[in-house]
């Protein structure tokens, strides 16, 4: 166990044991979890559903008895902090605070989005009311916090444990001013690729980029290494979008747990969408338009949508993109974690190629 953060990364032959990701930060997720217990069960009652660990009747499920989500970002602070050399249980109460923080986001999402369904289930909204629903993504955002208060006890310097909190807090900014900008998008004919790009940089992407930052920063890294994790943490996060908005029109229901095309239902202004429009003539604009000025895209016009992609071969450039931007994030990689030997490293490039190919 290190006793420093701030201390500088120890040789490759000493890195640490890989770490049990989900085993590790259970601990201060069920820690944090508990905080909610009290004169409201219900709200820990949909925050643990959310979660994936109780049913509908609030009753506890087995591991593996619902879909808990990939937790991605909790892997990547982990192995960042084993990837430089420190221990990676260290970034434990990070891992824990970004999984809470992160589903607080898809909590409101799905309010926003009046999606039905995620991870196979219904969704809290659906279940319990948007009002509800508000307040469990309320709750999941407070107690996101409390985890990173145990920095120190497991070796955290109090000085970067203080820097941690706050660009925490400022990561949680830039996610909202991008959610935002993105809501902001739907029904506009005029929204550029580039513009939707540097929205999920602070929609998507910048807690991926913290993810590595911080998990690096408190394995023992330098800041000039930290820095190029974090380079390697938003390369992923971009690359992860743009392939998340492939799957919300292409993706199978049964691998993505909602409802097929759904992104093209909500009209969305997913990448895919932005690139057809750039690649149709007037009369191809005037018609998609058209089609995204209804409240809701009928199924006749979730047809003719698809039938357009098709045709002006969106498919393949976004999966041209989602290449290249994995691309960047494992030569970021190769370049931010210790040379030699390193099983992290290995494991955050297997992480890179599983999300590249991802079908849900």
């Amino acid at each position: 166990m290190m006793t420093s953060a701030a201390a500088g990364p120890p040789v490759s032959g000493t890195l640490a044991p890989l770490p049990d990701c989900d085993r590790i930060i259970a601990p201060y997720l069920d820690a944090a979890l508990a905080a909610l217990d009290g004169p409201a069960p219900l709200l820990a009652g949909m925050a643990r559903y959310h979660l994936g660990l109780v049913d509908a009747a609030l009753e506890p499920l087995p591991p593996g008895g619902a879909d808990r989500g990939k937790r991605i970002r909790p892997a990547v602070a982990l192995l960042a902090a084993g990837a430089v050399g420190g221990d990676p249980a260290t970034a434990a109460p990070l891992g824990a605070a970004l999984e809470l923080l992160h589903n607080f986001t898809l909590v409101h999402d799905d309010v926003q989005d009046e999606s039905p369904t995620r991870r196979h289930r219904a969704t809290v909204w659906r279940l319990w009311g948007i009002g509800q629903a508000i307040n469990a993504g309320d709750a999941l955002f407070a107690v996101a916090h409390l985890p990173l208060h145990h920095l120190v006890e497991v070796g955290a310097d109090p000085r970067l444990t203080l820097r941690l909190l706050d660009a925490f807090d400022r990561m949680t900014v830039a996610i909202v001013q991008g959610q935002t900008l993105d809501l902001g998008f739907e029904g506009r004919s005029d929204v550029a690729p580039d513009d939707y790009l540097r929205t999920i940089e602070g929609k998507t992407a910048a807690i991926v980029r913290y993810a590595a930052w911080a998990g690096a920063l408190l394995g023992g890294a330098d800041e000039q290494r930290a820095e190029r994790f974090a380079a390697f943490g938003l390369a992923l996060g971009i690359g992860f979008q743009i392939r998340d908005d492939a799957l919300g029109i292409w993706g199978a229901p049964e691998e993505t747990g909602k409802a097929p095309a759904d992104d093209i239902r909500r009209r969305k202004q997913s990448l895919p969408i932005l690139l057809l429009r750039q690649r149709l003539d007037d009369a191809g604009r005037a018609e998609l338009d058209a089609l995204y000025a209804a409240p809701v895209v009928d199924a006749t016009g979730v047809a003719r949508v698809l039938e357009l992609l098709d045709a002006a071969g969106v498919r393949h450039a976004i999966a041209a993109q989602v290449a290249d931007h994995h691309d960047r994030a494992r030569a970021d990689l190769d370049a931010a974690a210790v040379p030699g030997p390193n099983p992290a490293r290995d494991r955050l490039r297997a992480l890179v190629d599983r999300l590249a190919d991802r079908a849900g």
